[in-house]
């Protein structure tokens, strides 16, 4: 009976150490992504997940209208390409 409690224990606390280690530590990366995406802004300079640097020049639900290069091609990629913000601009309106 006490080597089944000191097992049952055990597999508590490797779920509990689990769970404080990467779960939780998951949850807020997702939180500040998820706020980051929510603050994009027009002219805002960021890179995406293929490492395309450019600036942002329109927003729409799920994507984002990126002009970048020296044409300013424009590129349409969706939100969840966005990496990380490298520059954010304030609009003067």
């Amino acid at each position: 009976m006490g080597g089944n409690l000191i097992q049952l224990l055990s597999l508590v606390v490797v779920f509990v150490v689990f769970y404080a280690f990467l779960i939780i530590p998951e949850r807020k990366r997702k939180k500040q992504f998820q706020a980051m995406l929510n603050n994009l802004k027009i002219n805002d300079e960021i890179i995406s997940k293929g490492g395309i640097i450019g600036k942002v020049v329109n927003l729409q639900d799920d994507y984002i209208i990126l002009e970048s290069g020296p044409d300013r091609a424009r590129i349409k990629l969706s939100k969840q390409g966005v990496a990380n913000v490298i520059n954010t601009k304030e609009d003067n309106k």
